[in-house]
């Protein structure tokens, strides 16, 4: 997903379609309920894991843009953009970074028996 940039004003006109007056009516016990229907616990503490960067990832396994794209069996632009932070990783991509991140030895190993295959 690209940034997208807009002045002020655009932004203003973009937001008249939010009904505010629904949002500020929304209560603690409204939220509680609609947490609850997304299956949701209200009361589990958040859980918000480390993010796995591309960058740091690549340079702790020593290789290069060309030779990690080359891995992954993704182009090297697309790497750079998710290094630049251009562009949003998918959640498939961040996922398998993670996989990558935690079991370096047995992810590579399948990643480059699949591209010897």
């Amino acid at each position: 997903m690209a940034v997208t940039r807009m002045t002020p004003e655009q932004i203003a006109a973009a937001d008249t379609k939010v009904d505010r007056a629904r949002i500020e009516a929304t209560t603690e016990d409204d939220i509680r309920r609609q947490m609850t229907e997304d299956g949701e616990d209200p009361d589990a503490t958040p859980r918000f894991g480390r993010p796995v960067l591309p960058r740091d990832l690549r340079k702790r396994l020593g290789l290069t843009q060309t030779a990690f794209a080359s891995l992954l069996g993704i182009p090297v632009a697309t790497l750079r953009n998710w290094e630049q932070s251009r562009f949003v990783m998918d959640p498939a991509a961040r996922a398998l970074l993670k996989v990558i991140d935690r079991e370096p030895d047995a992810a590579l190993r399948a990643l480059r028996d699949q591209q010897a295959a």
